[in-house]
This record gives structure tokens, sequence and C-alpha cells, in this order.
């Protein structure tokens, strides 16, 4: 399961640096539209942030603070800056998911994150999920404000 996890979280990091890639004028990865409230660049930053946090620091002790008003209020940060935070999550997660056994998976999360306990292997996957809502709301914001 932790090969199929990595290779899926390898993948999807590889495809957020892609849809960042595409977007022709960095001041649309900060435009907001309508109903359309979070831009590419913070959904960007939120998912550095939250991948930072729950993996790297609550997994890894990364020593990551997380600042997540900021991941949603900073604007301007470089399609550069945001591709080399993600390239440096993944290698953090890279390092940190495949030094995880059996035992880890299946013992709680460190932290409730939802209210009650859940399994860290649970919480793991649901993180992957969160990646690709994000990842789908990302270049869906790109095809239409671009």
């Amino acid at each position: 399961m932790i090969d199929s996890i990595i290779k899926l979280y390898e993948r999807d990091l590889n495809r957020l640096i892609n849809e960042i890639s595409f977007y022709t004028e960095e001041s649309t990865l900060w435009k907001i539209d309508k109903e359309i409230k979070n831009s590419g660049g913070n959904l960007a930053l939120h998912l550095i942030g939250n991948l930072n946090h729950f993996i790297g620091n609550q997994l890894g002790n990364t020593g990551y603070v997380r600042q997540r008003d900021k991941e949603f209020n900073d604007k301007n940060v470089s399609k550069q800056e945001i591709i080399d935070q993600i390239n440096s999550v993944k290698k953090i997660l890279l390092e940190i998911i495949p030094s995880l056994n059996k035992e880890d998976l299946s013992q709680n999360y460190p932290i409730e994150v939802f209210g009650k306990p859940m399994s860290t292997e649970f919480f793991i996957i649901h993180l992957y999920g969160h990646l690709n809502y994000h990842l789908g709301q990302i270049n869906y914001h790109r095809r239409l404000l671009q």
C-alpha cells in the first residue's frame, strides 16, 4: 500500500506543478471572479501548507509551523516560488511516507483533526483526496479565467 500511496502523491504533485506552470500570465494565478473565491495560487499555497503540516510536521517532525491564513491571503507569489515549494513538499512526503510501516499506519493519527480518532492510513488517504479535490479546482480555475 505504501508504494501505491507514494506513486499517487508523486504523480499528482507533479500534476500540480504542471497546472501552475500552465498559467500563461502570473496575474491570472491570483484572479478571482464572481463566485470563485479562491485563486489557483492560493489553492496551491493551501495544499503546500496542508501537506507540510499534516504529513511533514505531524508524521515527520519537520518543525513546519502552519500559517493557514497566509495560504489564502498571500498574493503575487511567483509561479517559480510555488513550484519550488511543491517540489520541496514532494521531497518531504517521499521521505516520510516510505518510512512508515504497517504498525505506524494502523495507529491513530497523532492529532484528532475531525474531532475523533482515525488511523494514520485513513488520514493519509484523506489528504490525498484533498490534494485531488483542489487540483481539480486549480485546473478549472486556470481554464476558466485564463
